[in-house]
């Protein structure tokens, strides 16, 4: 006679503790520089896939450069404000869902006088180019992670522990 184990029983063994994460103590960190005007607060890093999770914040009439997601899908949430992508005809505000397969190429702008804040969950990588479609930088978890662990080194901020 075999002795199973139940499902409940199971899953509270193997499975990974939940967590609830206080955005409000984890800081804008500039994603390129000061001067940009684009931050994130990073939410997950999920460092056996390679996907993470963050809220990004765009100053009013800011954007980033041409860039293409590798690698994975974009899943984002308008909390605030509106941005599109000058490739589409789609404009995101708030409660807008958006969905991006991996490989699509796209501008992102922010119009309006208001800042947009707009919650991301990315995979891969993400691939900027110039105007000559040369890539000029490469944007992943590990670029995102260093950003984070050196702007709270940088004034002495408790780096909140958002790996899995």
């Amino acid at each position: 006679m075999s002795t199973t184990l139940d499902l409940n029983a199971f899953t509270e063994k193997y499975n990974l503790p939940d967590q609830a994460i206080n955005v409000n103590e984890i800081p804008w960190v500039p994603t390129f520089t000061e001067a940009d005007g684009v931050w994130f607060k990073p939410v997950r890093f999920d460092l056996t896939t390679g996907n993470w999770i963050h809220i990004s914040k765009f100053k009013a009439g800011k954007g980033n450069a041409r860039h293409r997601h590798t690698g994975g899908t974009v899943l984002a949430y308008t909390l605030q404000g509106t941005w599109r992508y000058l490739e589409r005809d789609w404009v995101a505000k708030p409660g807008t869902f958006v969905y991006e397969p991996p490989g699509d190429i796209h501008t992102l702008v922010v119009d309006g006088g208001e800042d947009m804040i707009t919650l991301f969950n990315l995979g891969g990588v993400i691939e900027y180019f110039d105007q000559d479609g040369n890539v000029t930088l490469q944007d992943d978890i590990f670029y995102r992670m260093k950003k984070y662990f050196d702007y709270c080194e940088e004034h002495n901020i408790p780096v909140k522990d958002l790996t899995i």
